[in-house]
């Protein structure tokens, strides 16, 4: 037993510390059509709450503590006998573990020491602290189980700006932004993963222990079935699931162990079937889960972000405006000299960047019209 219990320590110390995540409930929310994400959109414009004070960049900080987290559940997969057999989630991130690697260093690249501190920050509620455009994007994951695409993402950010503008450097952010909270989810699942493998070893190790007492000296059967009642085990589905189907390849003598653990979750109102279920019904979303971070994180080498900006700026929106009509005619490097000169002007005044550029447009109007 020592050796099964002591199987994941160096793992579960990548866990200690600050959450390194939302907790699942708030990466796996409800999922929305187009009309609701539309719609949470607006209602998430509304309650966030921003400051434009200067935080600790806690996102280089949380892309290297996934990544060890991430990159160690690998490592132990691997290490595994050959003959346990692995989730289906498990396996999609052993087999993609390179694309996971790829991104990771990606998203290293891009992001910076101190990148992230310029971005307007959430106040208050579970992100506080955190970019708002990191959040924004958290919560359209959250309700898409990571299925991204060009259309979602842009239709989720227009939704959140009829309520709130994004500046500039923050629509520029998105990228990478949705980068590291794919890489964020998946350290999430990855950590469920991981508990869920240790509580499945625990089970296979106490089946291990009743069928060598059931071939050596099956009275004292018994014995370890009362030291199992005194170690508390986990009643989880993980557990429940990979004892019974443990059980079930031994001999018959073995099935008042379960009988046993019957008892023990009815008392608290659960059955081992309910338990079976869930654990298929988790599987099967684990899957799907990671399955569908893969493919997004395939998605942004894709997308063409500048085009993706433009079609969301308000600035860009209100630049081509340009009463006489040159603006839009600009190449894009010319185009994005103009709206830096416009963030540069927003940072150190007192007006709001489309503020700035609708000034701008009209300042232009009156001397077309003074011409």
């Amino acid at each position: 037993m020592k050796s099964v219990s002591n199987y994941w320590t160096r793992w579960i110390a990548k866990l200690k510390g600050p959450p390194l995540c939302r907790t699942e409930a708030q990466f796996r929310g409800e999922l929305f059509t187009p009309d609701q994400l539309s719609r949470h959109a607006r209602t998430l414009a509304a309650s966030h709450h921003v400051g434009s004070h200067v935080g600790p960049d806690v996102l280089l900080a949380r892309l290297e503590r996934n990544e060890e987290v991430i990159r160690a559940f690998n490592g132990t997969i691997l290490a595994l006998d050959k003959t346990r057999r692995i989730t289906p989630a498990a396996e999609w991130l052993i087999d993609n573990f390179y694309i996971i690697e790829e991104q990771i260093q990606m998203a290293r690249l891009h992001l910076p020491k101190g990148y992230s501190r310029e971005l307007p920050r959430l106040l208050d509620g579970h992100s506080a602290g955190v970019p708002r455009v990191y959040d924004i994007v958290i919560e359209l994951i959250a309700h898409t189980d990571a299925q991204m695409d060009v259309g979602s993402l842009s239709a989720f950010v227009a939704a959140y700006q009829s309520v709130v503008s994004l500046k500039l450097g923050e629509l520029w952010a998105i990228p990478i932004m949705c980068r590291l909270s794919l890489i964020d989810n998946l350290q999430c699942i990855t950590s469920r993963l991981a508990i869920a493998r240790k509580e499945r070893d625990l089970a296979h190790s106490w089946v291990e222990r009743l069928h060598e007492m059931a071939k050596t000296n099956p009275a004292q059967l018994i014995v370890v079935v009362a030291e199992m009642a005194k170690s508390e085990i986990p009643l989880t589905s993980s557990f429940v699931a990979e004892f019974c189907q443990c059980l079930s390849q031994h001999s018959t003598v073995l099935h008042f162990a379960r009988t046993w653990l019957e008892q023990q979750l009815s008392e608290h109102g659960l059955s081992v079937e309910q338990l079976i279920h869930r654990e298929s019904q988790m599987l099967a979303a684990d899957q799907v889960s990671v399955s569908h971070c893969i493919a997004s994180l395939r998605l942004l080498g894709a997308i063409d972000w500048k085009d993706f900006v433009e079609s969301l700026s308000l600035v860009e929106a209100t630049l081509r405006t340009d009463p006489a009509g040159i603006y839009p005619t600009m190449d894009f490097a010319t185009r994005d000299r103009y709206r830096h000169v416009v963030e540069a002007l927003a940072r150190h005044g007192e007006m709001g960047e489309a503020d700035v550029a609708r000034k701008s447009t009209d300042l232009a109007a009156v001397a077309s019209r003074a011409n």
